[in-house]
């Protein structure tokens, strides 16, 4: 009975934990898409993107994804750890994949460094107008 209750809080753990993780890169995937959309309609038109408030628009929408990305890797990490390493949880329910989830997380950090270097350069691209 014991295991029972410990794989439904583990399923409940499965859908809650990381559903804000997915939910944050995904809004990070939409927002990468469009910037990239834009850029390739700029290049065919020959336009230029250096307008002081297009680009505040875009510090703004990388700032808030970047600490979307860094909240969602921090509490998704949170979570594994209290699961697989202070409650040994994933010891005993060896058909969980835990390993799974602390790459996912580990991807998650490396994406956060990546959009927080972004929002940096756009950042002091907007500061030297």
């Amino acid at each position: 009975m014991h295991c029972n209750n410990c794989y439904c809080s583990f399923d409940v753990f499965c859908i809650l934990c990381f559903s804000y993780l997915i939910a944050s890169m995904g809004l990070q995937l939409l927002w990468s898409f469009g910037l990239a959309c834009l850029d390739v309609y700029a290049l065919r038109r020959k336009s230029d993107l250096q307008n002081p408030v297009l680009v505040s628009l875009f510090v703004v929408g990388d700032w808030v994804t970047a600490m979307l990305s860094l909240a969602a890797a921090c509490s998704s990490a949170g979570v594994i750890v209290l699961y697989a390493r202070d409650l040994d949880f994933c010891s005993y329910q060896s058909h969980l994949p835990c390993r799974q989830f602390e790459i996912s997380i580990i991807f998650a950090f490396i994406a956060w460094v990546l959009i927080a270097m972004s929002s940096h350069v756009m950042f002091w691209i907007l500061a030297s107008f």
